[in-house]
């Protein structure tokens, strides 16, 4: 395909490959380049990505900054469109991109957020009222790039540098199951617990009494996931035992650190 966009889509992935192909079909028509960062997959990820046009580089699992940056490296485009493995580009923000670049728009700003939106398997799209969060995925990596951060994958722009948004948004299906879920939430808290105390961080006691609740009314109502009716009262209480479990592994953690000294 001609008239292909300056523009150098990345992906990180890991046994991906019932979902790897969402993210690149999105995108695999319209940029110059799509990168696929595989850690050590063991099902058919790498397979299903090379027969729908990426290219695989392999490194192994070193964090999500740490993984991202070794995209970044490998594109061959100064402009990077950054994906996860559960996300895709609506149809609304390949256009909305398309048209910046057509009229060289996309250079009124160093990088652009866009706002990605939580979509389950029961939906065609993500309804009107889901959570979402704005993320720089759109970027120039010379005045930004992702901080190499193991937990945190966020685009650090440099000093200076402009930011602006999007309208259009980006869908995230980020659970395949509920046993995939608390799964990844157990994994993730260990993580966040490992992070904050390389930086020194605590989280007061006191948290054990209050995550949960906290959590789940933040959920259900602030998220507005009870406009999911019992679904949204499921993903409230696991979102809230997310929550309860970072605080109760660094709790235990401080107790292990305690008994060593």
């Amino acid at each position: 395909m001609t008239n292909r966009l300056p523009l150098s889509a990345f992906i990180i992935a890991r046994n991906e490959a019932d979902r790897i192909s969402r993210p690149i079909r999105s995108v695999i028509d319209w940029v110059d380049e799509v990168i696929v960062i595989d850690s050590g997959s063991t099902d058919d990820t790498i397979a299903v990505a090379e027969k729908l046009g990426a290219r695989i580089v392999h490194k192994d699992w070193q964090g999500y900054g740490p993984q991202k940056r070794c995209g970044e490296d490998q594109c061959r485009n100064d402009w990077l469109l950054n994906l996860d493995a559960d996300e895709e580009v609506t149809e609304d923000l390949a256009t909305e991109i398309r048209a910046k670049f057509s009229d060289n728009s996309y250079r009124d700003a160093d990088g652009w957020r866009i706002m990605i939106r939580d979509m389950y398997a029961h939906e065609t799209e993500p309804a009107p009222w889901a959570y979402g969060y704005n993320q720089i995925r759109l970027y120039d990596r010379r005045k930004g790039r992702f901080s190499d951060s193991s937990v945190h994958d966020t685009v650090r722009p440099v000093d200076g540098a402009t930011i602006a948004n999007l309208s259009g948004i980006m869908a995230h299906r980020s659970i395949r199951s509920l046993d995939f879920q608390v799964c990844k939430y157990n994994r993730y808290s260990g993580m966040q617990v490992e992070d904050m105390r390389t930086r020194g961080r605590k989280l007061p006691r006191s948290r054990l009494l209050t995550e949960f609740p906290v959590s789940f009314f933040k959920a259900y109502f602030v998220r507005k996931y009870r406009k999911y009716g019992w679904w949204g009262f499921i993903l409230s209480m696991n979102y809230a035992h997310a929550r309860f479990l970072r605080v109760a592994k660094a709790y235990e953690a401080e107790l292990l650190a305690g008994k060593q000294r």
